[in-house]
């Protein structure tokens, strides 16, 4: 029983692996309106973490490459989103770039530079995946990767065992 308990009392107390939501441009969204640069200092986007990116028929958003970005150039996109709610997992370290290919946007600071962090432990990349979502636009979020499902079926076992 005590063995039980104390493996309950360290399951409790193990740090969970979370990830970080970032609401590009909290509240504004995706805009002409947000100045970037000023959005990105003071955060940390570590691997793992997640863009969302909030905006109206008018915008979309291209990862391009640093070149594109510096020059505004919207015809080699790496990627390329219009649904007004995009994710993009932060799936490796380094910079990644985006800009709102519609003319002008880019050139009037429609554009976002992220330099991503690895964490500890972090596997070789792999390509970025994006998914459509209904995250409401708003302050940077903590969202759980996973470790409340493991977590609840570690602890279920644990309390079945010591029944």
């Amino acid at each position: 029983m005590a063995v039980a308990a104390a493996l309950l009392l360290l399951l409790l107390v193990a740090p969970a692996a979370y990830a970080v939501q970032h609401i590009v441009g909290d509240r504004s969204g995706w805009t002409e309106t947000v100045d970037y640069s000023d959005w990105v200092r003071g955060k940390t986007f570590t691997v793992g973490d997640t863009l969302v990116f909030n905006y109206g028929s008018s915008h979309r958003v291209d990862e391009v490459t640093r070149s594109d970005y510096t020059n505004c150039e919207t015809g080699n996109a790496i990627d390329s989103h219009s649904d007004g709610n995009t994710i993009v997992t932060l799936s490796k370290a380094g910079t990644m770039y985006f800009i709102c290919p519609v003319l002008g946007h880019c050139s009037s600071g429609m554009k976002l530079a992220v330099d991503v962090v690895a964490t500890s432990g972090t596997s070789p990349a792999t390509p970025s995946t994006r998914s459509g979502s209904s995250t409401p636009s708003g302050a940077t979020t903590v969202v759980n990767n996973g470790s409340i499902l493991g977590f609840s079926l570690v602890l279920g076992v644990v309390l079945a065992i010591m029944s």
